[in-house]
């Protein structure tokens, strides 16, 4: 392993770095996009913390990534407490609503989760953000929405992948009338260059604002409280609520109404001298845990890294974790998850010989069972009766955001979810959260949906600490990808002595030997997914090993758009790596 940020440049493709490592000894933000950076600045210019900022910056990336990103929609926070040492978390996930039923989807779908607004769960997004700052942050909610209500209000400039994904889904933001308005303005998608308003949206959030500033001589709690409210208990809630009433939706006012996140401490491990913390098993954060468990660090240091036997290792650790992700991970509120014993060392000992030295699982491999200890449940394949390869759906997403302040605070945060499956809300330019595309109606499965539970969350932030050392939180979109992404750029890192630009930069692999967490759960047997800038003779040593490569071009999005940021504590630098495969960036000084 190397401590220094800068090893082996050559070697290591630093020379192909389309951008340099930001560098800086004061504060630093990346994001998804960069206005939603360049926000999070403005706000720790201003005097806010990294929890200021970072709200700041997801609510931006809300109004600049609306067909990923949603006000109404999840955001799962990590945030790092410099002054106790401690990592929290915050779920950002709403829950079903209490009408919700698995078996209309059965009888009346075939078991699918169709568009729609019987797909919503309760937006979490807004309670997240306003709880952070409640907990963490010491700004008012209009503080840091500033910037995002400007860009809905104002407008900004439609850039090429936002404007390539709304016209993908023309047909799809058609089918409702509240959503063309927004989408499709002029009766077509917006070009690149093209002005993007979002009038509406910004008068949603003009209105929270404008309740928080009527309680603030009460104080900073009671506004931010005020401005829960305004969305939660009030109009918009009402709004919401007499949308489904009327268009045969599940969510009332009740379901708002009694709508809190969960703030709870945070998963890790170690790998060599790192604490990698992850959000618990309502997401599918711990299986990034799972995976570095299954890893040795001077084994995969000894294969050399993006070798044909350093891929095929992380790629089976990668699917030893998924099985178990598929097999447990579910709302902890309803079914049992094991976590401890799935994020252990000992279990991870038993799993690790079922990585096959130059022989890949043709399928998912079964999953064990943490709560004996054994390496394979006998039952592990019974999930998978009726499985199938299907025609790909495109791919749902999110976007990312990560913080470090002056103080050494550290804020990580993946808000998410699309605007094309379900009507907006008319006069509010809101699409509410669904995230309901990410459970199942098969009794027998972990995440299979019921009143008041949460589907199994794709998006999920992480931070990494060297105690007294450093500390890194980072993050990526890419659904199934996500944690294959992190775990690159976190191994790219700490064993290769790559910078978090570098890292990023690398090339990547991704398996998709597994059900898909998005409805409607395509599986796709021994598919491993590998960038263009490899040499093609690894693609064909990796089928000898049994893996079905498939070839994406090069710095592809599908690949993910990691984000990190590495402070170092002992030199008071901080550098910063945005990935440039979609339009993030990092900003600070």
């Amino acid at each position: 392993m190397s401590d220094s940020l800068s090893t082996n440049a050559d070697a290591l493709g630093a020379s192909t770095a389309h951008r340099p490592a930001l560098m800086g000894t004061r504060h630093m933000a990346v994001a998804g996009h960069y206005a939603a950076a360049h926000a999070a600045f403005v706000v720790l210019e201003a005097g806010g913390n990294a929890t200021d900022a970072g709200v700041a910056a997801g609510l931006a990336l809300e109004v600049l990534q609306p067909d990923i990103v949603s006000v109404a929609g999840v955001a799962p926070v990590m945030l790092y407490d410099a002054a106790s040492a401690q990592v929290t978390t915050i779920s950002g996930l709403g829950w079903w609503p209490k009408a919700a039923d698995p078996a209309y989807f059965r009888r009346e779908h075939g078991g699918r989760i169709p568009d729609g607004l019987r797909r919503t769960v309760v937006p979490a997004a807004p309670d997240a953000w306003i709880t952070a700052l409640e907990r963490f942050g010491t700004m008012s909610f209009g503080d840091v929405a500033a910037a995002a209500i400007r860009f809905a209000r104002d407008g900004f400039p439609m850039y090429p992948l936002l404007a390539d994904m709304i016209a993908l889904h023309e047909s799809d933001y058609a089918r409702w009338s509240s959503s063309a308005a927004i989408y499709l303005p002029g009766g077509r998608p917006p070009r690149a260059g093209e002005l993007f308003v979002q009038a509406d949206l910004a008068a949603t959030l003009g209105f929270m604002v404008e309740e928080e500033r009527a309680h603030l001589a009460r104080g900073r709690a009671a506004g931010l409280a005020a401005a829960r409210d305004a969305f939660y208990k009030g109009d918009i809630a009402a709004t919401i609520a007499a949308f489904h009433h009327n268009n045969d939706g599940w969510l009332t006012l009740a379901d708002l109404d009694d709508f809190r996140v969960a703030i709870e401490p945070a998963l890790s491990t170690r790998f060599e001298d790192w604490e990698v913390y992850t959000c618990g098993p309502w997401c599918q954060g711990p299986a990034l845990i799972q995976a570095l468990n299954l890893l040795d660090p001077a084994e995969l240091t000894a294969l050399g890294h993006n070798s044909t036997d350093y891929v095929h290792v992380v790629v089976e650790a990668l699917k030893l974790a998924f099985a178990d992700r598929e097999r447990w991970y579910g709302d902890p509120r309803f079914v049992e998850v094991p976590i401890q014993q799935l994020i252990s060392t000992e279990y991870a000992t038993a799993r690790r010989g079922l990585i096959r030295p130059g022989l890949a699982w043709p399928e998912m491999p079964p999953a064990g069972d943490p709560r004996s200890g054994k390496a394979v449940m006998d039952s592990s394949a019974e999930h998978l009766a009726g499985s199938r390869a299907i025609p790909h759906a495109v791919a749902r997403d999110t976007s990312y955001v990560c913080v470090v302040d002056r103080w050494g605070n550290a804020f990580s945060a993946t808000p998410s979810d699309v605007s094309f499956d379900a009507p907006a809300i008319p006069g509010t330019g809101l699409s509410v959260s669904t995230r309901g595309s990410q459970s199942w109606t098969d009794p027998a499965h972990a995440s299979c949906l019921a009143p008041g539970k949460r589907p199994r969350l794709t998006p999920n932030p992480a931070i990494a600490i060297r105690r007294g050392e450093a500390v890194m939180p980072f993050g990526t979109p890419g659904g199934d990808v996500q944690i294959q992404a992190m775990l690159q750029l976190f191994l790219n890192q700490v064993l290769f002595g790559m910078d978090p630009q570098v890292a990023a930069e690398a090339p990547r692999f991704a398996s998709y030997s597994f059900p898909d967490s998005f409805e409607p759960h395509d599986y796709f047997p021994g598919r491993l997914q590998v960038e263009g800038r490899f040499d093609p003779k690894l693609g064909d040593a990796l089928r000898s090993y049994g893996h079905r490569v498939e070839w994406w071009p090069d710095q592809t999005w599908r690949a993910g758009s990691v984000c990190s940021i590495r402070a170092d504590r002992r030199s008071g630098i901080l550098v910063g790596g945005a990935d440039p495969r979609r339009s993030s960036y990092a900003v600070g000084w």
